[in-house]
């Protein structure tokens, strides 16, 4: 374990991050007991500065977050834990602790209204959901979910086709653009399958460290005897 630097109260910061998506869950504090728990339970285990007293994230609400790795930055004084959140992660109900924007002009101030910081596909994936209860006069995203799999999946042979061209000889900012075009049109095409961007974000995890040789051949079908 690398050398860690507690405060002079005995506590570090430890920050909680979505395993798949990197979205930041939540922040809270540790001391040695908490981490030491942590590690022995797998769940996140934090220290309460006001109750002054050990406390497992979800004992109550069951919305614990699963802990897979803990890393400590370089000056060994806060922690990241790779988690998987089980349910909302902030005491208010909402996704994440991260939803009040800072504004240089008025100053900080609670918007519970705004929405949770997330990594970028994440936002999209919400918004083409928040799409598809629109009406297809309104939203391109409704309309390609309404004309099923047949038009979702000729969208996504277009866009590759676009992207592939675009690959052998395009400028940099035509692939950039085609390749999100085909990004967005992959996420509704999962949308409409009813499948989570963090499944897929999963599969590639559970590839990593993998030959890719060795992972298609396990996908392979059997020989036919």
């Amino acid at each position: 374990m690398p050398e860690l630097k507690f405060d002079d109260k005995g506590l570090l910061v430890a920050i909680a991050q979505d395993r798949l998506s990197g979205e930041v869950r939540m922040v809270a504090w540790m001391n040695r007991e908490a981490l030491d728990r942590t590690l022995e339970t797998g769940l996140a285990t934090f220290y309460s500065r006001s109750r002054q007293a050990l406390w497992v994230k979800g004992e109550s609400s069951g919305n614990h977050l699963r802990v897979h790795a803990v890393t400590a930055d370089c000056d060994g004084d806060a922690l990241i834990l790779s988690v998987t959140a089980e349910g909302p992660s902030c005491h208010t109900g909402a996704r994440n602790c991260f939803f009040n924007p800072v504004d240089r002009s008025k100053g900080s101030g609670e918007d519970t209204t705004a929405a949770p910081l997330l990594p970028i596909l994440t936002q999209l994936e919400r918004t083409i959901d928040e799409r598809a209860e629109s009406t297809s006069a309104k939203s391109y995203t409704k309309s390609l979910l309404e004309g099923g799999a047949e038009r979702i999946s000729g969208k996504i042979t277009e866009e590759a086709g676009e992207l592939a061209d675009a690959i052998r000889g395009e400028a940099s900012e035509r692939v950039a653009a085609e390749a999100a075009d085909l990004l967005f049109h992959v996420l509704v095409g999962l949308r409409s399958r009813g499948v989570a961007w963090d499944q897929v974000i999963e599969v590639l995890r559970s590839r990593m460290g993998v030959s890719g040789h060795v992972e298609k051949a396990r996908r392979a079908p059997p020989p036919v005897t």
